[in-house]
């Protein structure tokens, strides 16, 4: 059995996509932040349709324990799975902050950096070595990554994620000598708990957001956990170095 990696995986997008990962016959290795419920409810999901998943805690803006979730892992990945390597990751555990540039600390600037773009860089390397080779990773990005209808306040955020796109490119050139694949993905407005709630806390917001949006309405984890299962799996053995966006033509 493969066995997937999702970071980020107690609620949101990174929920939807280890649910479908697993949906495809794959074991899943999630991580949660604060959220240990959600990440023990995303296990509970996948094992109620037959699949195997374990939960484990991951703070993806702190380095320092990278090197003891990588030997969690290992031992996971033997004592569940009886293998030493696994098959995919999902860099997908993320933060959401605005403030105009004028406003910004370097405090908020410090800690999107952190979790959207070194977080990913050095957890990428530190489990590279338990990496099958001809495996696949996806990083989540975001749509606010482009050139086009931008919205203010989403500076340090969307240059985080601008930075991981770059990222995704250098990791398909280098990591192609061991046929593993990475691509992107870059969501539009999507109904997450991002940003503390907003769409709980703001749901006025959400017409507006339907309206600029081609297909007529905000984004479902579901959408984008789809596109995630997929651009892991065998179907796009001939997709590397990709930023897909998957808004649904938001701004089209």
């Amino acid at each position: 059995m493969k066995v997937a990696i999702v970071t980020g995986a107690s609620s949101g997008i990174g929920q939807s996509a280890a649910i479908e990962i697993a949906r495809r016959g794959t074991g899943v290795i999630l991580t949660y932040g604060s959220n240990r419920r959600g990440g023990l409810e995303t296990v509970a999901a996948i094992e109620k349709e037959g699949g195997r998943a374990v939960a484990l805690p991951l703070d993806v803006g702190e380095t320092g324990g990278f090197a003891a979730l990588r030997d969690t892992v290992a031992d996971v990945l033997r004592d569940v799975w009886r293998r030493d390597t696994f098959d995919y990751l999902v860099n997908n555990a993320g933060a959401a902050e605005t403030s105009l540039i004028e406003d910004m600390t370097e405090e908020t600037f410090d800690r999107l950096m952190r979790v959207l773009l070194k977080g990913p860089y050095f957890l990428t390397q530190r489990l590279l070595p338990l990496m099958a080779d001809g495996g696949a990773i996806v990083n989540t990005s975001s749509s606010s990554v482009a050139t086009a209808g931008l919205e203010p306040g989403y500076s340090a955020y969307a240059s985080m994620k601008g930075g991981l796109v770059v990222l995704t490119r250098y990791m398909a050139k280098e990591f192609s000598t061991r046929g593993i694949r990475v691509n992107s993905v870059s969501p539009g407005p999507t109904r997450t708990r991002l940003g503390g709630d907003a769409f709980t806390r703001f749901p006025e917001v959400v017409p507006a957001l339907a309206a600029k949006t081609a297909l007529g309405r905000v984004g479902e984890p579901g959408d984008i956990g789809a596109v995630i299962a997929t651009l892991v799996s065998d179907e796009s053995r001939w997709i590397t170095a990709q930023d897909i966006e998957v808004s649904g033509g938001y701004n089209l």
